[in-house]
């Protein structure tokens, strides 16, 4: 082995072992996680090597345009379906070796799970209270117990004078936040959410996730939230785009403080650069600049430079 290749081998070593420590960390760790989808002979790869680390007690939105691959990491990460390879660690579990058993504690106890559509998330002949109990009852709480954690979560939500009404009389803003009680009833580590406040007029979104951020600050529980709502997507500090089954944008957002000494809300959007070295340029960015099939890149003292290929931009008019 040469001088260069040692580096490059130890380089290597270096950077695995610093992605094994993230993933030890992480609450939500995705290794080049893929999904295929086999209908009628015909194969779709839904995720194609999606590397992901949440880190415990984040609020972050995941968003995309349909078919990108969100739902289906959503899925996997929720216990409801099987990767095709890779690997998806939530909260110390391997998600493609657990057995049938630990699955379903898995989706009892550890994972806590929102749906857009309220019918899906709740029983309409009980009361909110009793939706709340419900999932505490399956995991063999006692009664008193169970009662006691459902008012909690249901004074926390803003939700304590309609405990005792059925849901099915509630609006559908104060549905979801009693469905926002039910994923947390049993304490999960992890509370994921598809779509949360799609179904919703924007006052009755913005209670819904205002309870989402309350329960995220208030319990500690780290939450994903699918969404194509921008004024939802803007109100946590990251932000993850994902696109033809992979991550390919991250918006961070920070408080910093203005020349005029007041607090000023920043973001700043970067391109995720993942393990294989695939960066995914933006739409905007490959539009402006017609870039095509291929492109050159230079290494700079401080940056890669991108550029066309304008020869074979050349070529092809020739045609």
């Amino acid at each position: 082995m040469t001088g260069i290749d040692d580096l490059i081998a130890r380089q290597q070593a270096i950077s695995a072992e610093r992605a094994r420590e993230q993933a030890t960390e992480a609450m939500i760790a995705c290794d080049r996680l893929v999904r295929i989808y086999s209908v009628a002979g015909v194969e779709t790869q839904a995720l194609q090597g999606l590397d992901l680390l949440v880190q415990p007690g984040e609020l972050t939105a995941l968003v995309g345009a349909s078919g990108s691959g969100k739902s289906t990491l959503l899925n996997i990460l929720a216990g409801l379906d099987l990767p095709t390879g890779g690997k998806a660690i939530v909260a110390g579990h391997d998600l493609l070796t657990m057995k049938g058993k630990e699955r379903l504690s898995y989706r009892r106890s550890t994972v806590g799970f929102l749906w857009q559509q309220t019918g899906r998330n709740l029983l309409g002949q009980l009361t909110a209270a009793e939706n709340v109990m419900l999932p505490m009852e399956l995991a063999r709480l006692g009664r008193g117990q169970r009662a006691a954690r459902a008012r909690s979560l249901l004074r926390l939500l803003g939700l304590e004078q309609p405990a005792d009404r059925l849901v099915s009389a509630l609006s559908g803003g104060q549905q979801q936040r009693v469905a926002i009680g039910v994923a947390l009833a049993n304490s999960p580590s992890v509370v994921l959410a598809d779509e949360p406040t799609g179904e919703l007029d924007t006052q009755s979104a913005d209670e819904v996730f205002a309870a989402l951020r309350l329960a995220n600050a208030e319990t500690g529980v780290t939450m994903l939230v699918v969404t194509h709502d921008a004024s939802v997507s803007e109100q946590v500090n990251r932000t993850i785009a994902i696109r033809d089954g992979r991550i390919s944008t991250e918006v961070l957002r920070t408080t910093a403080t203005n020349a005029d000494g007041e607090a000023e809300r920043q973001s700043q959007e970067y391109s995720v650069l993942d393990r294989a070295g695939r960066l995914q340029l933006p739409v905007d960015f490959i539009a402006a600049l017609d870039l095509k099939s291929r492109v050159r890149l230079a290494l700079e003292p401080d940056h890669v430079g991108v550029w066309p290929d304008r020869q074979a931009a050349s070529t092809r008019e020739a045609r």
